[in-house]
């Protein structure tokens, strides 16, 4: 295993020191799903007593593992997870010797609402999340229950409270830490919440909350649990 594992690590990094070398030419992909790499999206509790004010909850689907207890909303005792961890499945490394993008492919959440009007049972699921640098936006391919994938929309906008940087250590090392915040839903992501979740109308003003931060930690060491980078398909 440990020669399997020097192979690997030693791929990453020397892909990793091509991109600086190259990417003027070309954006570089690098394949990340077999380290143990991951970001997190952390609700605020302002958030999540808002999706228990309408009967929403949030769950994980495909890669994507809930972290921490849930606790009962207020109103309606709804229980949604205050974090998600999606696995890091790639990172493009741009022109500018910059990292363009970073994907989470194979993750999901599901938001899901019960209307007590009509009783119905609404839901979406959000799906292969990447982070788009240059825009400073997540996006994310979008399926209503029971309608079509509408692919790579833009959910939120953010703001880099702490920046990206990769830290190379000998022998066989790459770490690298940072923390998006303010994130906001986009236009496009407003009108999905409200119309595929038939919010009533005291609740759109909660579309303007802080959606909560995405802190991203990348590390070149093996992940212990192999994990699918096939996109995740809502069923």
């Amino acid at each position: 295993m440990k020669p399997v594992a020097f192979q690997f690590r030693l791929v990453a990094i020397s892909a990793l020191g091509m991109g600086a070398m190259s990417a003027a030419h070309a954006d570089l992909t690098i394949p990340f799903g077999w380290t143990d790499s991951n970001s997190v999206q952390a609700f605020p509790a302002e958030n999540l007593g808002a999706f228990d004010l309408v009967k929403l909850t949030v769950s994980a689907k495909g890669n994507t593992t809930p972290v921490g207890t849930p606790v009962p909303g207020e109103s309606n005792g709804t229980l949604t997870p205050p974090a998600f961890k999606f696995p890091i499945t790639k990172i493009v490394i741009g022109s500018k010797l910059n990292i363009v993008s970073g994907s989470a492919v194979g993750s999901a959440l599901y938001f899901e609402r019960l209307n007590d009007d009509t009783g119905a049972t609404l839901g979406f699921t959000l799906a292969n999340f990447t982070i788009n640098y240059d825009k400073k936006q997540v996006l994310a391919d979008v399926t209503p229950n029971g309608g079509a994938v509408a692919l790579q929309q833009p959910i939120y906008n953010f703001n880099v409270a702490t920046p990206l940087a990769l830290k190379f250590k000998l022998p066989l090392t790459v770490t690298g830490h940072e923390v998006l915040d303010q994130l906001k839903l986009t236009e496009q992501a407003k009108t999905v919440f409200t119309n595929v979740l038939e919010l009533p109308e005291f609740s759109l003003f909660a579309l303007d909350f802080d959606y909560g931060t995405l802190t991203q930690d990348i590390s070149t060491n093996l992940r212990k649990n192999k994990i699918s980078t096939s996109p995740y398909v809502a069923k």
